[in-house]
């Protein structure tokens, strides 16, 4: 079988089990959200409110019906693409809580990867490329420190040093309230002010922006300085690049056009998957910086029980998972190819 064929073998495949995947985190998360402690119905109308008020309240809402039911019934609108309505802000459908912060996770989550591959990539070249030196020391000081560090806790420690001693920055949220924020098609505040040529309001999206990327980046820079700097000290020491060195090529030039490339090979996969999961788990920043984003929405739909919310972004977040893992794959089949399925 050629090699094209095969890839289009196991799309299909992937393409096949992406439904049975995003079923089965449905049931689960369906599952464990009845099973925690808790009722949405006090959370919408107080724990002291008539009895007869909540069991109104619960009929309107289905909550009344058998486990099964309710189940049977969110199936059936996820299969219509119907992610449901919100308990706790009635009349919002949760395609429209995503629709309206989303763009706050997705900024928030591509300029720290930027950030990371920056920071990362850069101090895994240095390491690799100067062994058994105080650079090769400092980088590998330099992964286990950002890999290790609780992102909340860093958080919060220069919060308080860049916000609230020094006053660099601010403490947290999207965009001052005093400030018209910007207004445009895509919801991201520095693409929104570039395309209406207002420079001033795409500065101070990137002044509210500097503190948590650069938290998120920096902590997330420690996986890809890890992953670069041993596979291209492995790369380094290939029969390969040997034979550069002995045809005389310079230094500079092994590293950069033979070794390099070969290394980045498994920085894309890691790349890919930490951006999804970026997107779906920047919760601990977006909570620490009262970061208007999705994430931080679905902590705030867990803490009032509001089970249509959170349903419906988790699987909005899975299915981003799903097809960036696809993506990954035919763009490393792309890249290097000795990759066969």
């Amino acid at each position: 079988m050629s090699r094209s064929k095969a890839l289009q073998y196991y799309v299909a495949a992937r393409l096949f089990l992406a439904p049975l995947m995003l079923w089965t985190i449905t049931t689960v998360v369906f599952l464990l959200l009845r099973a925690t402690p808790g009722d949405a119905v006090d959370v919408i109308l107080g724990p002291r409110a008539p009895e007869a008020a909540k069991v109104a309240l619960r009929q309107q809402l289905g909550l009344d019906l058998p486990l099964w039911q309710q189940y049977l019934n969110y199936l059936g609108d996820l299969l219509r693409l119907d992610l449901g309505t919100s308990l706790t802000v009635r009349g919002q459908s949760v395609w429209e809580i995503i629709q309206a912060y989303f763009p706050a996770t997705v900024e928030l989550a591509v300029f720290s990867m930027a950030i990371a591959l920056l920071v990362g990539v850069s101090v895994g070249i240095l390491s690799a490329s100067k062994p058994d030196t105080v650079f090769d020391a400092g980088g590998r000081l330099f992964g286990i420190i950002t890999y290790s560090v609780p992102l909340f806790w860093a958080g919060m420690l220069l919060q308080l040093i860049f916000a609230v001693q020094l006053r660099w920055f601010p403490i947290g949220s999207r965009f001052p309230i005093t400030v018209p924020v910007p207004q445009g098609p895509t919801g991201l505040y520095t693409v929104d002010s570039l395309l209406s040529g207002n420079l001033a309001q795409f500065g101070v999206a990137l002044y509210y922006l500097t503190l948590p990327c650069l938290t998120l980046g920096i902590l997330l820079s420690g996986i890809f300085e890890r992953m670069v700097r041993v596979n291209l000290k492995q790369t380094l020491k290939a029969d390969y690049v040997e034979a550069a060195r002995a045809r005389g090529i310079s230094e500079g030039k092994v590293l950069w056009s033979h070794a390099l490339k070969n290394a980045l090979i498994p920085v894309i996969t890691v790349l890919g998957l930490t951006l999804a999961a970026m997107l779906g788990g920047a919760i601990l920043t977006e909570v620490t910086f009262s970061w208007p984003g999705l994430a931080n929405r679905l902590y705030e739909a867990i803490n009032q029980r509001d089970y249509p919310t959170v349903q419906g972004i988790v699987v909005f977040f899975a299915a981003i998972v799903v097809l960036a893992s696809i993506a990954i794959d035919l763009l490393n089949a792309y890249v290097d190819p000795r990759i066969r399925y």
